[in-house]
Protein backbone atom coordinates (compact mmCIF):
# COMPACT_ATOMS: atom_id res chain seq x y z
CA UNK A 1 0.00 0.00 0.00
CA UNK A 2 1.64 3.11 -1.05
CA UNK A 3 1.38 6.51 0.69
CA UNK A 4 -0.01 9.25 -0.87
CA UNK A 5 1.89 12.41 -0.82
CA UNK A 6 0.31 16.19 0.33
CA UNK A 7 0.57 18.45 -2.49
CA UNK A 8 0.76 22.39 -2.22
CA UNK A 9 -1.11 22.49 -5.75
CA UNK A 10 -3.59 21.20 -7.81
CA UNK A 11 -5.52 21.00 -11.04
CA UNK A 12 -5.98 23.87 -12.52
CA UNK A 13 -2.93 25.93 -11.05
CA UNK A 14 -0.84 28.38 -12.55
CA UNK A 15 2.84 27.84 -11.58
CA UNK A 16 6.53 28.47 -11.94
CA UNK A 17 9.45 25.91 -12.44
CA UNK A 18 12.10 27.17 -9.79
CA UNK A 19 14.64 23.76 -10.40
CA UNK A 20 15.52 22.02 -13.43
CA UNK A 21 16.14 22.39 -16.91
CA UNK A 22 12.51 24.21 -17.36
CA UNK A 23 13.68 26.78 -13.94
CA UNK A 24 11.63 30.15 -14.73
CA UNK A 25 8.98 28.87 -16.91
CA UNK A 26 5.09 28.95 -16.06
CA UNK A 27 2.28 26.62 -16.85
CA UNK A 28 -1.08 25.25 -16.08
CA UNK A 29 -1.41 21.82 -14.60
CA UNK A 30 -3.19 19.23 -16.07
CA UNK A 31 -2.41 15.93 -14.16
CA UNK A 32 -1.77 15.45 -10.64
CA UNK A 33 -0.07 11.52 -9.62
CA UNK A 34 -0.71 11.63 -5.83
CA UNK A 35 1.02 8.16 -5.10
CA UNK A 36 4.02 9.55 -6.63
CA UNK A 37 3.72 13.08 -5.70
CA UNK A 38 4.14 14.24 -9.32
CA UNK A 39 2.56 16.73 -11.89
CA UNK A 40 2.54 17.14 -15.42
CA UNK A 41 2.53 21.00 -16.58
CA UNK A 42 0.94 21.96 -20.07
CA UNK A 43 3.60 23.07 -22.47
CA UNK A 44 6.39 22.15 -20.03
CA UNK A 45 9.19 19.23 -19.97
CA UNK A 46 8.65 18.05 -23.33
CA UNK A 47 10.17 14.29 -24.19
CA UNK A 48 10.25 12.60 -27.38
CA UNK A 49 9.33 8.57 -27.94
CA UNK A 50 10.71 7.16 -31.05
CA UNK A 51 8.20 4.52 -32.34
CA UNK A 52 9.11 1.82 -35.25
CA UNK A 53 7.19 0.65 -37.66
CA UNK A 54 5.47 -2.79 -37.14
CA UNK A 55 4.03 -3.85 -40.43
CA UNK A 56 5.50 -3.17 -44.00
CA UNK A 57 3.23 -0.84 -44.45
CA UNK A 58 3.59 1.72 -41.36
CA UNK A 59 5.92 4.56 -40.87
CA UNK A 60 8.30 5.05 -37.85
CA UNK A 61 7.34 8.55 -35.89
CA UNK A 62 8.45 10.72 -33.23
CA UNK A 63 5.81 11.29 -30.74
CA UNK A 64 6.11 14.17 -28.05
CA UNK A 65 4.63 14.42 -24.68
CA UNK A 66 5.00 16.35 -21.42
CA UNK A 67 6.79 14.28 -18.63
CA UNK A 68 5.78 14.29 -14.92
CA UNK A 69 8.08 16.68 -12.34
CA UNK A 70 7.74 16.39 -8.81
CA UNK A 71 5.92 18.82 -7.51
CA UNK A 72 8.63 20.11 -5.03
CA UNK A 73 10.17 21.37 -8.39
CA UNK A 74 7.11 24.06 -8.77
CA UNK A 75 5.63 26.85 -6.80
CA UNK A 76 2.52 28.70 -7.42
CA UNK A 77 2.42 31.83 -9.83
CA UNK A 78 2.66 34.90 -7.47
CA UNK A 79 0.04 37.14 -10.02
CA UNK A 80 -2.55 34.23 -8.57
CA UNK A 81 -1.84 34.72 -5.17
CA UNK A 82 -2.40 38.39 -5.34
CA UNK A 83 -5.70 38.56 -7.03
CA UNK A 84 -7.06 35.46 -4.37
Amino acid sequence: MSKLQKMHVKIGDTIKVISGSEKNKTGEIIKVYKNTGKIIVKGINFKFKHIKPNKDNEVGEIKQFEAPIHHSNVKLNSKELQNN
